[in-house]
């Protein structure tokens, strides 16, 4: 049974329709919304209260949790009083739901994030402020790394192995990928982080990630959020495997100082940036290898019988971002940092 035939069934679930508000008969339309590599959304209208919904299925989980929709959840729920994340109103982990598992949130409207345009910039920088600023409780839930730098040279390991050991790719790019990992660990400090302040970070800032309406910028998509520096997630918006994964945008020196310009006057004091700019530095290098041994892996994955969801422009992204030019793009990263 496909996917959407799974959520047209469950959507008839007594324990569904009344946790929601919903009418006993379903009136409501599910339409395909979006999917990623590990989730597929669908968009409703609730009959009752004319909120427009989206019912989320997961359907695997980067990091390896047997609880991934409910840790998402959790994430979403942290964070609602930023302003920034949309509401959650349902969540199911149980073996009765679709795929792995199903939340389903606001819809929140707008456009994606434009990378050319100053102010959604500017909005961006401020979006990650006040996400940052909402402090968490003890029990907050989080994964937290001892290293996070370490954390994601470790994650990089994990993904590139799948590429090395693959009978699909040539010695000669495993080869240069290996040299690149060995070379950025180089940069990762030994022991725990030093840094004071940590927060719910969202760990993964592509541009079609953050939504803005009416010049109000949010963030939707919580997959892998973790308990962590803020510096990690500057990083990750300002690497250059991460602007160009839905454009062919790469950020130069001058928007990167910026852009974290920008985000400290919008924490406006709530919590300590001392140090940020030269962390943001160091995590934009090492996010650089993830995004590489990600695709890497990805690469792999997509040609593998038991893939279950696909993307025509990711194909096409994972073929560029393993090209000659590319790797040589992320060398000269590396090679600058280690100077």
């Amino acid at each position: 049974m496909g996917i959407f035939e799974e959520v047209k069934e469950y959507v008839r679930c007594r324990k569904y329709r009344v946790a929601m508000g919903l009418p006993e008969t379903v009136i409501e339309d599910y339409t395909p919304l979006a999917q990623g590599e590990y989730n597929v959304n669908y968009a409703f209208v609730h009959p009752l209260t004319k909120r427009k919904l989206v019912l989320r299925v997961n359907c695997g989980s980067q990091m390896h949790l047997d609880n991934q929709i409910e840790y998402e959840a959790n994430a979403l729920n942290l964070l609602s009083k930023s302003g920034r994340t949309p509401a959650v109103y349902y969540v199911d982990g149980s073996k009765e739901a679709p795929g792995n598992g199903v939340l389903v949130m606001d819809y929140i409207p707008g456009d994606s994030l434009d990378y050319r345009m100053e102010e959604h910039l500017a909005g961006a920088a401020e979006c990650l402020a006040d996400i940052h600023s909402v402090s968490m409780p003890a029990d907050h839930g989080l994964v937290e790394p001892a290293n996070s730098l370490k954390a994601i040279a470790d994650e990089c390991e994990e993904m590139l192995a799948v590429y090395l050991e693959s009978n699909l790719s040539t010695q000669s790019k495993k080869d240069r990928l290996r040299k690149l990992l060995d070379e950025a660990c180089t940069l990762i400090p030994e022991g725990a982080d030093t840094n004071n302040y940590k927060c719910c970070i969202n760990t993964e800032l592509n541009s079609t990630n953050f939504l803005v309406e009416d010049g109000t910028v949010r963030l939707v998509d919580w997959e892998k959020p973790l308990y962590g520096d803020p510096a990690q997630d500057l990083g990750h918006f300002l690497a250059p495997t991460t602007s160009f994964w839905k454009t062919d945008i790469i950020f130069d020196s001058d928007i990167i100082e910026s852009f974290i310009r920008q985000y400290i006057e919008a924490v406006d004091g709530r919590f300590d940036t001392s140090g940020i700019r030269e962390r943001t530095l160091a995590f934009i290098t090492i996010t650089c290898l993830r995004g590489m041994t990600w695709c890497a892996m990805a690469w792999v994955q997509y040609q593998g019988e038991d893939k279950t969801i696909t993307n025509d422009s990711t194909w096409h992204k994972l073929n560029q971002y393993l090209s000659e030019d590319f790797i040589a793009l992320v060398e000269s990263e590396v090679h600058k940092a280690m100077e």
